[in-house]
């Protein structure tokens, strides 16, 4: 596939399956380029790149509701004397039109330079989930060091915009806008190569993410496990610390009363070791239910992150949040490249609620409308299941109706749907079900 960058001619491949591709298509233009430098400025321990327009020379933050202190001020040029541009438009320009004119210039100029535009604001942005760095024997939830040092070099383009988890819940939550490309990174497990491997890499390229933590296996000193002083010297320099409970239970199977001391002892552990609660969950395993989203809310969460692939925006469930998962099989630069640039595919009225699925209702009935403005192109809409093949769709004006040929495994189940978007990127929805073992 041909750099998503490039302004040529080029063939980008849709997003199929779990994880991959093949449907390649045309694209004349590209991904728009914005000619940015990058400049670093320090955001809670962390540099961040700030965008550097170079038509104007001013700085401006990727976000607008960083500190205050953290934030580049535009301010429009001084026009004195000593520049002499008062003395000489006031020789050269002695008629009202030309003062009129040389008016309107300074304002449109100065406005310009005062109040810069972003690129493209946006209310969607991706997340992607890493394990373990460097450990080759687990391929599944393992991404190799050279697969990750490629991905935290292309991130670090400045056409990206890799933020704070909480930031972007933040944003989505209270309706302000986002970067374009505005992309979170997390990690799940707190496995001790995210202490000497990634850590390292992440914090010298000015890359901020958030670790979800199982506190019991930190507390038993487990081997392979991170320290409570190591997770403190991260949470200390500005990473953000999730929960993932205590036990990194299968919460859906779990009764209300068994996961909410899960949550409790997890807190007391958090309160204990660095003196703050976390306010982020990552489901275990990326199960959920209905039941576990009521016990996450009384214990005080305000989002929640499963494991299934899509793009978080406005619309989204805050308390089923997707995350693409980065592992060697699926980690390749290519893959990223589609993930960072990819959009929401809005849904509403997706059916089953609960993505907890009875023996009964298997396979489920799985349904969705589509947002108006993307009805004409449901043509091109497609979905997948877990083997990779392409599902039947039913198309009833803006409904979409998937057909299931048999009936769902146990455990997890996923499907992905994608849609082409202009510039070569890609529309993604996703959704995990879960049929517990009996």
């Amino acid at each position: 596939m041909s750099d998503p960058r490039s302004r040529e001619t080029c063939r980008t491949t849709a997003p199929t399956a779990e994880f991959g591709d093949p449907r390649p298509l045309d694209d004349k233009s590209g991904p728009e380029r914005f000619r940015q430098e990058s400049e670093r400025w320090t955001v809670a321990g962390f540099e961040v790149p700030a965008r550097r327009s170079t038509a104007i020379g001013m700085t401006q933050c990727g976000s607008d509701t960083l500190p205050e202190r953290h934030r580049t001020l535009a301010t429009a040029p001084e026009i004195d004397g000593k520049w002499g541009i008062r003395r000489s438009v006031g020789r050269f320009f002695a008629n009202t039109r030309a003062r009129c004119l040389v008016a309107l210039l300074v304002l449109a100029v100065s406005a310009t330079i005062v109040s810069p535009q972003p690129s493209t604001a946006a209310d969607s942005a991706s997340v992607i989930i890493y394990h373990r760095f460097g450990e080759e024997k687990y391929r599944s939830t393992n991404i190799r060091l050279e697969q990750f040092e490629a991905h935290v070099s292309e991130l670090s383009d400045p056409r990206y915009n890799v933020l704070p988890l909480p930031h972007i819940v933040d944003s989505l939550q209270n309706g302000k806008a986002l970067p374009d490309r505005s992309l979170a990174i997390t990690i799940d497990d707190a496995f001790l190569s995210v202490y000497t491997e990634a850590w390292p890499r992440l914090r010298a390229a000015g890359l901020p993410f958030t670790l979800f933590v199982a506190t019991q296996a930190v507390d038993v000193n487990r081997p392979n496990y991170m320290s409570w002083d190591q997770i403190r010297q991260l949470h200390r320099a500005g990473v953000t610390i999730g929960s993932q409970t205590h036990t990194h239970l299968d919460m859906p199977v779990a009764s209300a009363e068994k996961n909410r001391q899960e949550l409790e002892a997890s807190n007391r552990s958090f309160l204990e070791n660095l003196g703050v609660v976390p306010d982020i969950i990552a489901y275990p395993f990326g199960q959920y239910s209905l039941a576990v989203r009521t016990v996450v809310i009384d214990a005080g969460f305000r989002a929640g992150f499963g494991q299934h692939s899509g793009i978080v925006h406005s619309g989204s469930d805050m308390f089923y949040l997707p995350r693409f998962a980065m592992n060697e099989i699926f980690g390749d630069i290519e893959r990223l490249r589609i993930v960072a640039n990819a959009l929401p595919l809005r849904v509403r009225d997706f059916v089953p609620v609960d993505p907890l699925i009875s023996p009964a209702a298997n396979p489920p009935a799985v349904g969705f409308t589509v947002a108006n403005e993307l009805t004409r192109q449901l043509g091109r809409l497609r979905c997948y299941g877990n083997s990779g093949g392409e599902l039947t769709l039913e198309l009833l004006g803006p409904r979409v109706e998937i057909r299931f040929a048999a009936a769902l495994p146990e455990g997890r189940s996923r499907i992905n749907c994608t849609m082409p978007a202009p510039n070569g990127r890609w529309r993604w929805f996703g959704k995990q079900f879960y049929l517990p073992n009996p």
